[in-house]
């Protein structure tokens, strides 16, 4: 059996569909009304210059604030993540600001086959966009001096699906918060190439539903083969490979290679004895669980057949010497 061996970078479970703090020009997202909120450069958790959305009518009631992403298109992913960096004022801070502050705010999104959204359409209101999430800040902020804000940074992950169709819009709305928008990145996870068991397993799609499980199948290394059953792994909502089933054996008269981290190929054995009797028992004794019974009767048998053939070996050339010197 092969040694149970996994090459595993988690790195490589994210794959970005948007992120807003790569940007190097203004993001250009769709504002409505165009008095709710505003694009500014601003300055992320390390400093760095960023492009961020952000708003603060809190003096006047009835706010109904929308922003709009650009169109995102899925790359076939079932399921989508948003990673929001925000902060948020708190209203207890603000003087004499109305009962109608607030210090939440709530994620849509939008399903297309193209990019066809125009100011007005798909119309601002939920249903035709379907909610996500309302988005509520861990810690607000509430300083405020001559040089600016000292601000309290939140991160939040939220996630949707199934989607379907080829891409999709984000929406963020404000109905009566001061709060700024500084970091948006959307993403989705798969499992990554992977050897394991003996068997080497393709980049993988996690599923819809955050509990979804995606059966993949394997391939056995070069001159390895399945025993048992069919082998497989399980990729779940988290990019992460599990419940393994199945496994590759070397094929008679290979044993395996490993390569770094992992069994790269099963190579051939120099001298291998090719006789049926070996079959699967080629492959370094390290690689198995067996007995110590039935290792001596395996060097038995392997000691009976070396003998054997020497014999032979040894009649051929009596017979061949006789020969010659008649």
């Amino acid at each position: 059996i092969l040694p149970q061996i996994t090459f595993f970078n988690e790195k490589l479970t994210i794959v970005f569909l948007m992120d807003s703090t790569t940007a190097t020009a203004e993001l250009g997202w769709t504002i409505h009304p165009a008095q709710g909120w505003e694009e500014v450069s601003g300055y992320d958790e390390n400093m760095n210059t960023i492009r961020t959305y952000q708003v603060c009518n809190v003096f006047e009631s009835s706010q109904n604030n929308w922003i709009r992403t650009k169109f995102i298109r899925r790359r076939g992913a079932q399921r989508i993540h948003v990673q929001l960096k925000f902060s948020v004022r708190d209203c207890s801070s603000i003087p004499n600001v109305p009962g109608s502050c607030k210090e939440t705010f709530n994620l849509f999104y939008y399903e297309a086959e193209t990019d066809t959204a125009t100011r007005t359409s798909p119309a601002w209101m939920e249903n035709p966009w379907v909610k996500v999430d309302t988005i509520a800040a861990d810690e607000s902020f509430s300083q405020v001096d001559l040089g600016g804000r000292i601000m309290q940074i939140n991160s939040e992950v939220r996630s949707f699906g199934p989607v379907s169709k080829s891409g999709f819009y984000l929406a963020f709305q404000d109905y009566g918060s001061c709060m700024s928008l500084i970091a948006v990145r959307v993403f989705y996870r798969k499992c990554p190439r992977v050897v394991m068991n003996g068997a080497v397993f393709s980049e993988t799609l996690s599923g819809a539903e955050s509990s979804s499980l995606v059966a993949a199948r394997g391939v056995c290394v070069p001159n390895g083969e399945e025993v048992d059953v069919p082998i497989k792994l399980y990729c779940n909502g988290d990019g992460e490979w599990m419940v393994p089933i199945g496994r590759c054996m070397c094929k008679a008269g290979h044993e395996a290679a490993v390569n770094g981290t992992f069994v790269a190929k099963c190579r051939k054995v120099k001298g291998y004895l090719c006789n049926p009797l070996y079959h699967h028992q080629s492959i370094k004794v390290s690689f198995y669980s067996t007995s110590q019974q039935h290792l001596a009767d395996q060097s038995a048998l392997h000691k009976t057949q070396k003998k054997t053939l020497s014999i032979k070996w040894h009649k051929i050339y009596l017979k061949k010497t006789s020969t010659q010197t008649k």
